[in-house]
C-alpha cells in the first residue's frame, strides 16, 4: 500500500526538525513536501539550514539524512493542497492563522500552533486521553465546507498535565488543580527563543498567554463530546497555573496539586497511573509508548536530564506522589514531559495515526 504523503510547514525550525526526525521511516507517512519562509524558498532543505556565518542549523539529536537535506524548499504560499494527503503544519500562530484554512479545504492539517485550539468545532486531542473527540472533524467539515479539518496539538505544558491528570478522572474524579512549571528553553523555540543572558542563573517567572492556554486547554481535552458529536462540553475541573521558564534545554517539569473528587490513598493514585492504559485507539498506534506513565519510586526523580527520553519522549513520568493536607481529597506530584516531542511533533504525528485507525484519514 503506497503511504500516505505529507507535507511539512515551518520545516527550517526547531519544532519543524523534530517532524522530520519523527517521520524517518514512519510506516505509512512519508515527507514528500518540504515548506517554509520566502527566505528558504528554491534551496534545498541542507541550505536552507545553513547560516550566513556557515553553521549548518539542525538542532535535534538525530542526523538529518543525505535524502532530506537533498529535497526542494517551497514557500508555505506556494503549496498546493493536490499534491498531498496530509499537512504537518509548524509555524507561529499567525501564519498558521492564513496558511492551515487554505489547505484544510481540501486535506487534513495537523498543527502544533495554537491558532485554532479553542475554536468550537476543533477538537485539541491527546490520543490516550481523548480519542473519543475525534468525531468532532466532520462537524467542521460541515460547518465550514472543507474536505478536510484542523486538529491541532495542545499546548506542550498543557499535555504532561492532561495526561496525568485523565487516570484520576477516571478513578476518582477531579475538582482542582495547582500547577507550577518549570518550563524548557526549547518550548520557547530557537529564533528568536530565549536570550541566553536572561536565562543563566535566572528564572523567568512569566511566559506571555501560556497559563491561560493551560487552563482553558485542560478543561477542553477533558470535557465530553455529545451524543451527535457535534459539540464538547469542558470539563468542570478548576485549573490554575503559574507557568516559569529555566535553563533546561528539553523537557517540562510542572509541580502538581489535585483535588480529588473522593477520598484516596497514596497507594491507589500511584496504581491508577500506573495501571492507566488509555483509550484503545491508542494502545496499538505506530507512536505508541509502551506505556504512557511512568510512576518512580525515587524521591530524587522525576528530573529533565534523565527522564525526559522515556520511552522515546512519548511517556511522562512521575514521581513524589504524596498526600496534600491543604485541598480536599488532596495529592501532589512531580511530573517531567518531552515537550518537543509528546508535546510537539511525535504527540502530533500521534494524532493522525489516531485518526487513521479511527476511519477519518485517508486511504
Amino acid at each position: 500500500m503506497a503511504k500516505l504523503r505529507a507535507a511539512l510547514i515551518g520545516a527550517t525550525g526547531l519544532a519543524g526538525q523534530q517532524f522530520i526526525a519523527a517521520l524517518r521511516n514512519h510506516p505509512f507517512i512519508e515527507l514528500t513536501g518540504l515548506a517554509a519562509s520566502p527566505r528558504s524558498a528554491g534551496k534545498s532543505y541542507g541550505d536552507a539550514l545553513r547560516t550566513a556565518n556557515g553553521m549548518t542549523a539542525w538542532f535535534v539529536p538525530e542526523p538529518l539524512s543525505p535524502e532530506m537535506a537533498r529535497m526542494p524548499v517551497v514557500s508555505g504560499d506556494a503549496l498546493k493542497a493536490q499534491d498531498y494527503d496530509l499537512v504537518f503544519s509548524a509555524v507561529e500562530a499567525d501564519v498558521a492563522r492564513e496558511l492551515e484554512p487554505r489547505l484544510a479545504k481540501d486535506i487534513p492539517v495537523f498543527s502544533a500552533a495554537s491558532a485554532f485550539r479553542y475554536e468550537d468545532d476543533v477538537p485539541l486531542l491527546i490520543p490516550p486521553v481523548n480519542a473519543s473527540h475525534a468525531p468532532l472533524v466532520r462537524e467542521q467539515q460541515r460547518r465550514r465546507g472543507w474536505k478536510g479539518f484542523i486538529v491541532p496539538s495542545p499546548n506542550c505544558t498543557t499535555t504532561g498535565l492532561a495526561v496525568t491528570l485523565a487516570p484520576l478522572v477516571e478513578r476518582f474524579g477531579v475538582k482542582a488543580v495547582l500547577m507550577t512549571s518549570l518550563q524548557a528553553m526549547s518550548g520557547a523555540g530557537r529564533s528568536p527563543g530565549v536570550i541566553g543572558m536572561d536565562i543563566l542563573d535566572n528564572v523567568i517567572p512569566y511566559i506571555p498567554k501560556e497559563e491561560q492556554k493551560v487552563e482553558v486547554e485542560t478543561k477542553k481535552i477533558l470535557g465530553a463530546l455529545n451524543a451527535g458529536g457535534s459539540a464538547l462540553t469542558p470539563h468542570d475541573v478548576r485549573v490554575s497555573c503559574t507557568c516559569t521558564r529555566v535553563a533546561v534545554l528539553e523537557g517540562h517539569t510542572e509541580s502538581v496539586f489535585v483535588s480529588l473528587g473522593t477520598k484516596a490513598t497514596v497507594a491507589e493514585v500511584i496504581q491508577a497511573m500506573r495501571e492507566w492504559r488509555g483509550d484503545e485507539v491508542a494502545r496499538d498506534l505506530p507512536s505508541t509508548p509502551s506505556r504512557w506513565i511512568e510512576v518512580m519510586d525515587d524521591p530524587f526523580r522525576p528530573q529533565p536530564r534523565l527522564d525526559r527520553e522515556t520511552h522515546g519522549g512519548m511517556a511522562t513520568t512521575v514521581g513524589r506522589v504524596r498526600e496534600d493536607g491543604v485541598l480536599e481529597n488532596g495529592f501532589k506530584y512531580v511530573l517531567v514531559s518531552h515537550n518537543t516531542k509528546m508535546g510537539a511533533a511525535r504527540g502530533s504525528i500521534l494524532v493522525a495515526e489516531q485518526l487513521r485507525a479511527q476511519g477519518l484519514l485517508g486511504r
